[in-house]
């Protein structure tokens, strides 16, 4: 069955959501300090790590499956310290130059995602002729780049960047072509929870319930497109979504 991966933004209530989201189901909880979102503007390594390793402390001390979403190495080597797991860098490595050889010698899993550029401008750089080949073939510049830093290819994960320097249009087409990205090989995280591409089918409006039941029946549809992990708000729902794709296809 599909991985689920429920997302933890820090705030003073992270350890309790973090336990809940496992017991709805969550198989990894990745842990972020910044956002990625559009025009997100950067905070310091130093309060990155201030919010983050606390709290990845204190859930990996229970025993839960933790992923650090950071741009920066020296979060990176920090949290794997503290117990993460897996380092989510949305940027593929690309953000910080340190990034893949640090990650090497923890000896983490990476989750690589597509990238192209940071957050305050990325939509300057949605030109693609075919999204899903363009984005596979930038994909494997990375895979490449993380194995020539050292980290085994059982260690790496790829993620298309569903929002990152892409159109609505352009993350639906993505989404349809996903299999140029599993075709790849590494394992394939997606990421669609409450992403602005979602208001093109629901409108504009809609409420966080909506973008929600949006975001399982996205994560149902990578799933069947071979998706290893999905990565999400809502992990009650996005399960229960998953467990009757299992049962439709027996």
């Amino acid at each position: 069955m599909t991985a689920i991966w429920g997302i933890v933004n820090t705030t003073p209530d992270s350890f309790s959501d973090g336990v809940l989201l496992r017991a709805q189901g969550a198989d990894v909880l990745d842990i972020g300090g910044e956002s990625t979102r559009p025009g997100a503007v950067r905070v310091s390594v130093a309060e990155e790590q201030r919010r983050v390793l606390p709290v990845i402390e204190r859930l990996a001390a229970e025993g839960i499956p933790v992923s650090v979403d950071t741009l920066n190495a020296a979060t990176a080597v920090a949290a794997v310290r503290a117990g993460a797991r897996i380092v989510n860098d949305v940027s593929g490595g690309l953000a910080d130059p340190e990034m893949l050889a640090a990650v090497a010698e923890t000896g983490a899993d990476i989750a690589l995602g597509h990238w192209r550029g940071p957050s305050s401008d990325m939509y300057a750089r949605a030109e693609y002729s075919r999204v899903g080949r363009e984005v596979a073939t930038e994909l494997r510049e990375r895979v490449e780049a993380a194995a020539s830093a050292g980290i085994a290819p059982s260690r790496i994960i790829v993620d298309p960047g569903v929002g990152f320097a892409k159109t609505a249009g352009q993350n639906w087409e993505l989404l349809r072509e996903l299999a140029d990205v599993v075709a790849l090989g590494p394992r394939v995280l997606v990421g669609t929870s409450r992403k602005r591409f979602l208001a093109d089918a629901l409108g504009a409006d809609a409420e966080e319930a909506r973008k929600d039941l949006a975001t399982a029946v996205t994560s149902v549809l990578a799933a069947r497109a071979g998706a290893w992990a999905v990565r999400v708000h809502d992990v009650a729902g996005t399960r229960d979504a998953l467990a009757v794709l299992g049962a439709w296809d027996g």
